[in-house]
């Protein structure tokens, strides 16, 4: 089981990360020639290495920090129409993925 909650958590962060990129450098940016929005990517890029590797620690402070990337999807979606709400839809599924499976390999792997 854990197994599985680690491969769902990777995906989905590694998803997430690809999303941002996309949707703020080509798909859908704020400006037509892209946006430094495209940086908020780069945060993601911290616990990455830490999920890969199946770190309790980083787990743990990784679910609390995927709430921002939630409450933006969250955001967007409901104030973006088009394209943009679409993918703002996207984000907020792929956070609640990682969120629910950051949690739950948490809890089973401290058994």
């Amino acid at each position: 089981m854990t197994r599985q909650l680690h491969l769902a958590a990777c995906i989905s962060l590694i998803a997430l990360i690809l999303l941002c990129l996309a949707w703020e450098g080509w798909l859908a940016p704020l400006r037509p020639s892209g946006s430094l929005l495209i940086l908020k990517a780069v945060p993601l890029l911290l616990p990455l290495t830490g999920v890969l590797r199946g770190k309790i620690y980083t787990y743990q402070w990784a679910c609390m920090f995927i709430l921002l990337y939630f409450t933006e999807g969250a955001v967007r979606a409901w104030s973006d129409g088009g394209l943009s709400g679409k993918l703002a839809l996207v984000e907020v599924t792929l956070s609640l993925i990682f969120f629910l499976a950051a949690i739950f390999y948490v809890r089973a792997s401290r058994r």
